[in-house]
């Protein structure tokens, strides 16, 4: 963010004695946060069933540049070219692996793909160092978790063609059978093949699955010690609903156990949802602030939250993007406490805008900000207590110092 936060920053409250003895000395920063709208904020990351526009870290100084962008897509449509194809040579030397070029196709599928419900074989998949595509994420019951896939593995092609250094977008349109023009493709019918070629450390397969209408299920929400415990909310993406889904977890849940809000592995999503689901546990305030191009904003919560249930926040390596906006949020404002490894890292803000031949750039333009004005690009968050295995039980124990808990 360019210049100074020229907000309040609110200070670190810290919820009672109990909270101090497991933090003294602990509290401490300070991936998608991705598309936003010029009016509201909008989707951060470009997190979806079947893929994620998550590039690997770029620096914060490369941004694609707009007008040379929509330049070069209005020369190559005059020409009769592709007009995705020439906005995507020009971020593809910018340098700015954040920025995405949508073809109308992808971008309608990917639209769908927010709302829920879309065809395809239940993988999220991010491009990791040295521009290979990795596994993020597998849709329990999918057709991919039973063929086996897991998180980490390795995506070396599709249907035959190699996705080393290849847009995600373009990986995913070959997971979901939108045609490479982007257009909507026969093969994006439930029940056709797509073969994929994996790898994990020094194992090579390769797994022909089906796609099938799928929904995916963003909120799970579970008592794992039973009607006495605390109630475990899961949270796996941030897609239309997703915050509307926490408020009734959060309003049916005992303020005498707490609640467990688990981040482990959200990609990102949509960052209204994000700040929906903020407004869940505060009664109102600054959830993040970000600049475009220079000119600051800001994200509120509304009113109403339940304030009183004791929180805590599991967060790892993959909580990216709105997920990191979130866990940011609740940690400055002395809601929750944060217990996992130090999350992902992206807090750039792309904004979309349409091209010529009807296709979108989500473009770079600004980073946002924790309502303690720490970065979280390339940063990530710190959490308050850093624990790697076994996250979730210390999780539950400083839950139970907070007031919550059998």
């Amino acid at each position: 963010m360019s210049g100074p936060c020229s907000y309040d920053r609110p200070r670190r409250i810290r919820r009672g004695a109990a909270l101090t003895l497991f933090l003294a000395g602990v509290l401490a920063t300070g991936a998608v946060t991705g598309t936003w709208s010029e009016e509201a904020a909008g989707a951060a990351g470009r997190i979806a069933p079947d893929g994620t526009a998550s590039q690997a870290h770029a620096p914060a100084s490369a941004f694609a540049d707009r007008k040379a962008v929509e330049r070069a897509a209005s020369e190559a449509v005059e020409d009769g070219k592709s007009g995705a194809q020439a906005a995507a040579d020009v971020v593809s030397r910018s340098g700015d692996r954040w920025s995405t070029i949508y073809t109308p196709g992808q971008f309608e599928d990917f639209q769908e793909q927010l709302g829920g419900a879309y065809v395809g074989v239940g993988l999220w998949v991010r491009q990791a160092d040295g521009g290979r595509i990795e596994v993020s994420r597998v849709q329990p019951g999918s057709p991919a978790a039973r063929a086996g896939i897991a998180r980490g593995d390795l995506l070396r092609a599709v249907d035959g063609h190699p996705t080393l250094d290849n847009p995600v977008t373009e990986v995913v349109s070959r997971l979901r059978g939108v045609a490479p023009d982007g257009s909507r493709a026969s093969a994006a019918a439930a029940g056709t093949p797509v073969a994929l070629d994996l790898q994990r450390g020094a194992r090579h397969w390769t797994a022909t699955l089906h796609r099938t209408r799928l929904r995916s299920r963003n909120v799970v929400t579970d008592h794992p010690d039973g009607a006495h415990g605390p109630t475990r909310v899961k949270v796996a993406a941030f897609a239309k609903g997703t915050g509307k889904a926490v408020r009734r977890a959060v309003r049916d849940a005992s303020p005498r156990h707490g609640l467990l809000l688990d981040l482990r592995g959200n990609t990102g999503g949509l960052v209204t949802e994000a700040v929906t689901t903020a407004s869940a546990f505060l009664d109102g305030g600054l959830v993040a602030t970000y600049d475009v191009r220079g000119s600051q904003r800001a994200l509120y919560a509304e009113r109403g939250g339940n304030t009183r249930v004791p929180l805590v926040v599991l967060v790892d390596g993959g909580t990216m993007s709105a997920a990191e906006l979130l866990a940011g949020a609740l940690q400055d404002r002395g809601r929750a406490v944060v217990i996992g490894s130090p999350t992902f890292g992206k807090g750039s803000v792309q904004m979309p805008s349409t091209l010529p031949d009807g296709s979108v750039a989500e473009l770079t333009v600004g980073h946002y900000r924790t309502p303690a004005g720490r970065t979280v690009d390339e940063a990530g968050i710190t959490p308050d207590l850093v624990v790697g295995h076994g996250a979730e039980k210390r999780a539950r124990t400083v839950l139970s110092g907070l007031g919550g808990g059998a």
